[in-house]
């Protein structure tokens, strides 16, 4: 599978050159044809853009990375994609635009200062799909998609119709360890049997080294790929395939080693979670093959979100040539490694967070690596990939000067690893100005009187117990809701979006950049939120919502109306697929600045009788899905934003609604991946939501939505939120993730998500009944509502109608079939 073919004959100035082929059938590497045309970045033909500082086989410190952005300065990516799947575009120009993407952010990375920039790190939609595409873990209801490209977005996303297969189920989605990145997991089967289907890894290789790029292949690792995926149609683990799948990786590895690469770096952030004898053994298994396949290509084995510490000394006698260590989240691990490993290992130092936006304290990470430079050799590195922060600072001036000066996007933070880089390789002297600059910043942030409000910190330190809790139990609340609502047996809703158009993106900027008046928007708005209220009382919805079109983001949205909040311009990361997220940065102190949601539910509400929630964003998803201030603990900052949230929650009861959902999709990866950590994480995590939901009168309903994850491990602290209402993403494993709340017993209700929105398959009425029906397996008639998986703004209105009328067709069929004989 490849589908790079057609970005590789063509450069970013759409002109033909000729690359240093590799030919996948004889493992030969063909002729290298000099670029004949001026490259895309006004390099003179024929010329070499390798780093001069980088010498193969030095010992110098070099400054690498573990990867980037997919998406690019102008998510470029995500808009070729959506207008591809739009059929607007075609594949090549799909897969030019993506090609151009990937030279710029090489450029990027090496003109801010990376000795080797990483490849194989870029994705068409996500890195763990591009993995089971790979090793041919497809599948088999998409094998009868002949279009490689086809089957893969099926895979990502469903598909409505292709062939003779119609409404294909996507993977599942979960998030990517402890961040708000989602993969897709991949499913096994007992007695797969794994190939090398995918030249990706040799391909992207290739053209960054024709581009004149010293590159690092970046592959996700056999026993992390294993231990994601789920097992389908067996009673066998995931790991018991391993002794298939390492041959493919072998495989790999060579053709690599014959395209010329002499390093690469194999991804394995398993080993930060807690990790069992299994899977330390598969790790020795595995590596004790791949270090020995090729003598002549070095694997960096890395790992990060965690700390390794208890696995270095075994890890230490595997044939692997380096170890990175995560020492943004595990400082200490740096003193054990240095004990334990081998005279000709590199060690490569995580010393800049590539989770955050704050500038590193330079100073210190110069120290660090100082000190372990003069006991090995070592490479600096951010302490994870760059996915996961926006690309760059500069054109921000919309952010505050004085808080500005306090950030570092991915350019800078690559920046910063050259700086460190050069300062073990030149000494102090070399770069002594940045580091006097970079100590002046780091001052000046911590006595600035923009992180400190009195009034904030005294009401959060006068939170009491009662704060904490609802008047009366929910057996007490559940009778008293029920007849102030009034709603039938599955009352059905949603999760709060609609469709976020193009017309009313559009309206948002003509707003924002003053062409539409206040009163103009204003009212455009009024018409919108009028036509949603109206189509969702004829489709027959019980529990209806205003919307949500004056919305930009779930979490933006609320931060642009507290203080202690920044927003960038251009601040875009990856979330899933094409979906980015600009994430608020939080520098101060958190309140209200004033009631930020009570009008537009006022107004939905005054349009209908029928019942219309509040919708508000909870404290823990607002803390989870900004970059948060790192200079205190982040349960207070995050008892701040339940504060305000609590402000919000009361105002709203106030003004006459009577149910208020408080998403909270962030809790479960929220948790710290060592399981010896979560009870304190929870307890403030869950007391963060029961002081933003306990301000209110017993029949008030409060509802709650989290995304994909697994509930079994958190099930007490589900409960514990008390929230009356739940709604969960279940649809895409077909209802397996309810089974938790059947064991458990959960008390309140739940609406399990009876369909996918991530994917543009419309469900059938039948088949939200068959999913409703296995709810009833675990769940009680009165317990269940019948709503979306999620919200519905990244969907189209000719995909929403439908569904939500086979939906609410669904609903009232189950009413039906389960009224006693004789009743009316």
């Amino acid at each position: 599978m490849s589908f790079g073919k057609a970005v590789y004959r063509l450069n970013a100035m759409n002109r033909p050159y000729a690359m240093r082929g590799y030919c996948a059938r004889t493992e030969t590497v063909l002729c290298e044809i000099r670029i004949s045309v001026e490259g895309p970045f006004g390099i003179e033909p024929g010329s070499d853009r390798r780093c001069n500082t980088y010498k193969k086989g030095s010992r110098m410190t070099i400054a690498t990375n573990l990867g980037f952005s997919r998406m690019g300065i102008n998510r470029e990516t995500k808009k070729a994609l959506e207008r591809y799947w739009a059929n607007k575009i075609t594949t090549n120009e799909l897969l030019e635009v993506t090609g151009q993407v990937r030279q710029e952010a090489w450029e990027l990375q090496r003109r801010a200062g990376l000795d080797v920039v990483p490849c194989n790190d870029f994705s068409l939609y996500d890195h763990v799909l591009d993995t089971a595409v790979m090793v041919g873990a497809v599948p088999e209801r998409f094998e009868k998609i002949d279009d490689d490209l086809d089957r893969y977005f099926a895979m990502a996303r469903g598909s409505r119709c292709i062939g003779d297969k119609t409404n294909l189920a996507a993977l599942e989605m979960t998030k990517w360890f402890d961040t708000n990145y989602h993969y897709l997991v991949p499913e096994f089967y007992e007695g797969q049997q794994f190939r090398l289907s995918s030249m990706k890894p040799v391909e992207e290789y290739l053209e960054a080294k024709q581009l004149g790029y010293q590159a690092r292949p970046v592959l996700v690792g056999p026993v992390t790929f294993l231990s994601l995926g789920k097992s389908k149609g067996g009673q066998f683990e995931p790991l018991d395939l391993l002794d298939s799948l390492i041959p493919v990786y072998e495989e790999l590895l060579s053709k690599l080693h014959l395209a010329g690469a002499d390093w690469v770096r194999i991804d394995e952030p398993c080993l930060a979670m807690d990790t069992d004898e299994r899977t330390m053994e598969a790790i020795e298994q595995a590596y004790s093959r791949l270090g020995a396949v090729n003598p002549g290509l070095k694997i960096m084995f890395t790992t990060y979100f965690g700390s390794i510490g208890s696995h270095i000394e075994r890890l230490s006698k595997l044939p692997f040539a380096g170890l990175h260590l995560d020492l943004v989240r595990a400082p200490e691990d740096l003193e054990i490694a240095l004990k334990t490993i081998r005279p000709d290992f590199t060690l490569s130092l995580g010393l800049v967070d590539g989770r955050n936006v704050w500038r590193t304290d330079l100073e210190h990470a110069v120290d660090v690596a100082i000190e372990a430079s003069k006991h090995a050799k070592i490479e600096i590195a951010p302490s994870c990939s760059l996915l996961h922060s926006p690309i760059d600072l500069e054109g921000e001036t919309g952010i505050d000067l004085n808080v500005r000066e306090w950030l570092a996007f991915s350019k800078q933070k690559i920046e910063e690893l050259a700086i460190i880089a050069k300062t073990v390789n030149s000494g102090r002297s070399s770069v002594q100005d940045k580091i006097d600059e970079n100590r002046a910043i780091l001052d000046r942030r911590a006595h600035s009187e923009l992180t400190f409000d009195p009034d904030v910190r005294k009401r959060s330190g006068l939170i009491g117990h009662d704060m904490l809790n609802r008047q009366s139990a929910f057996h007490v609340r559940k009778p008293l809701q029920h007849e102030k609502l009034g709603l039938p047996e599955f009352p059905t809703t949603t999760i709060g979006s609609f469709p976020q158009t193009d017309e009313v993106r559009k309206k948002r900027a003509e707003f924002e950049s003053g062409k539409l008046s206040h009163d103009e928007y204003h009212s455009y708005l009024k018409e919108r939120t009028t036509e949603a209220i109206r189509w969702q009382e004829e489709v027959g919805l019980d529990v209806l919502v205003h919307g949500e079109f004056e919305r930009k983001d779930m979490v933006e949205h609320f931060g642009e109306l507290l203080k202690g909040f920044v927003f960038s311009k251009n601040g875009w990361v990856q979330s899933y697929g094409s979906r980015c997220v600009k994430p608020p940065i939080i520098y101060g102190d958190v309140s209200r600045r004033q009631p930020m949601t009570t009008a537009w539910t006022r107004f939905a509400q005054a349009l209908t009788d029928r019942p219309v929630k509040g919708m508000l964003t909870g404290p823990v998803t607002i803390l989870q899905w900004s970059f948060v201030r790192d200079d205190q603990p982040r349960s207070e900052t995050c008892r701040q934003i339940a504060l305000a949230i609590r402000d919000e929650v009361v105002d709203l009861e106030a003004g006459g609604a009577g149910i208020v959902q408080i998403d909270e999709p962030a809790l479960r990866e929220g948790l710290p991946l060592r399981k010896k950590d979560w009870p304190v994480y929870l307890r403030w995590a869950v007391d963060a939501f029961r002081l933003a939901s306990s301000g209110v009168r017993d029949e008030t309903q409060i509802h709650t939505h989290m995304c994909y994850c697994e509930f079994n491990d958190i099930i007490d602290s589900i409960a514990e939120l008390d929230a009356d209402v739940i709604s969960i993403e279940t649809s895409r494993s077909q209802m397996e993730l309810l089974s938790a709340f059947g064991e458990f017993s959960y008390p309140n209700d739940i609406g399990p998500g009876v369909y996918d929105i991530h994917s543009p398959r419309i469900p059938t009425q039948d088949e939200i009944e068959t999913l409703l029906r296995k709810a009833l397996e675990v769940l009680r008639n009165d317990q269940i509502w019948v709503n979306p998986d999620c919200g519905l703004k990244t969907r189209r209105w000719d995909e929403v109608k439908p569904a939500l009328a086979a939906m609410v067709a669904a609903a009232r069929a189950l009413r039906k079939s389960l009224k006693p004989e004789g009743s009316r």
